[in-house]
């Protein structure tokens, strides 16, 4: 009798298999030699022993291909260069957050500059800002106060970002989402490269893929996080970030 009341726990579903050597049981195949060289299609069998003849691997590369397309090589040394291309892609991949700056409609000239300063360095680290002003009571009466908000924050990031969704009314809040400029993203590839390469050449291990901290901002906004009082009408002044 199974534990847990008879329940099954299966694993994961397995990516698809390459097929290799005596596994490849379809009659013909398309052959690419060991040099490169396109050897036509011929019988499976006349290619397994082509490729036991020169100590190597035939490997099925297009499946789907009719026939199949094979390649003759050493099948350790192509599992070990994928690998090795995945990962260098996952630590080149940029990886892009949300992070959300919340204002109020009262909110002064000096934090709106404050935020104006948070949203660039989110920004110049590759991350997608939103601006968020949100009402309270009788505040949702003028909602062209936080459209002047939201349009002197955007004008202040015009250099680095682009608008991806412009500012629009969401109950009681009325946000504005910008994104990088493509020059960031490239700024901070050649940043990257340039680390890798002085990280290799002191002889440290390759830079891991996680994302960037930003510990100076996080210790910047409290310092200047204004307190809210008793009835709700401080600043609210926290940043969000949403994976």
């Amino acid at each position: 009798m199974a534990l847990g009341g008879g329940r099954r726990f299966s694993r994961e579903p397995r990516g698809p298999q390459i097929r290799i050597n005596h596994r490849i049981r379809v009659p013909e195949v398309r052959v690419v030699a060991e040099d490169g060289s396109n050897l036509g299609v011929i019988t499976t069998e006349a290619a397994l022993r082509r490729a036991a003849e020169v100590g190597l691997d035939l490997v099925e590369v297009n499946p789907k291909a009719t026939p199949p397309v094979c390649k003759i090589l050493d099948f350790g040394k192509f599992k070990y260069e994928e690998k090795k291309r995945q990962r260098d892609a996952k630590r080149k991949q940029t990886v892009v957050e949300v992070k959300e700056i919340k204002l109020r409609p009262k909110t002064d000239d000096h934090d709106l500059d404050v935020k104006v300063r948070a949203a660039r360095k989110f920004l110049e680290s590759g991350n997608k800002v939103k601006v968020v002003c949100r009402f309270r009571g009788r505040e949702i009466t003028h909602p062209e106060r936080a459209q002047m908000q939201l349009d002197f924050i955007v004008s202040k990031l015009e250099d680095l970002a682009n608008i991806e969704q412009r500012p629009t009314m969401e109950a009681r809040t009325m946000a504005v989402l910008v994104a990088p400029k493509p020059v960031v993203f490239q700024r901070l590839a050649s940043l990257r490269a340039n680390r890798e390469k002085a990280r290799i050449a002191a002889g440290g291990a390759p830079e891991s893929s996680s994302h960037h901290d930003e510990p100076e901002l996080d210790e910047e906004l409290h310092e200047e996080d204004g307190e809210d009082d008793d009835e709700g009408e401080g600043e609210d002044f926290e940043e969000e970030v949403n994976a």
